[in-house]
């Protein structure tokens, strides 16, 4: 973590310092409404198993994991500073590297969607 950044788990809720809603980039309701849509399917095909989200100062992050005692497979973050120039929203795999970033995140999330297949019978 840097300088200024505080631990989710170190949030207590109310209040008016560092860790207020206020003071945190969020998801909103849509984007929130298509991740855990996309997550629902994920665990329906038993690719993944649990989720995490944080809510930070400068990105909020929803974590998606394989086994909750495992470091996330992928992260989906959400960072405003960066909405004007590669845009705000980006995949990330376990090992840092970004898979897909852009300004939609329809669009960024088609990269783990693989949708519906087919079987010739």
């Amino acid at each position: 973590m840097t300088f200024g950044e505080t631990d989710p788990s170190e949030i207590f809720g109310g209040g008016t310092g560092p860790g207020a809603p206020g003071n945190q980039v969020t998801f909103d309701r849509r984007e929130l409404n298509r991740i855990l849509g996309l997550y629902g399917r994920m665990v329906a095909a038993g690719e993944w198993r649990d989720y995490a989200i944080d809510f930070l100062k400068d990105r909020a992050v929803f974590s998606v994991f394989r086994r909750s005692s495992e470091v996330p497979i992928y992260r989906i973050e959400k960072n405003p500073k960066l909405a004007r120039r590669q845009g705000a929203y980006s995949v990330v795999s376990a090992t840092g590297l970004i898979v897909r970033r852009g300004h939609e995140l329809e669009r960024v999330l088609r990269v783990l969607d693989k949708g519906p297949s087919l079987v010739a019978v």
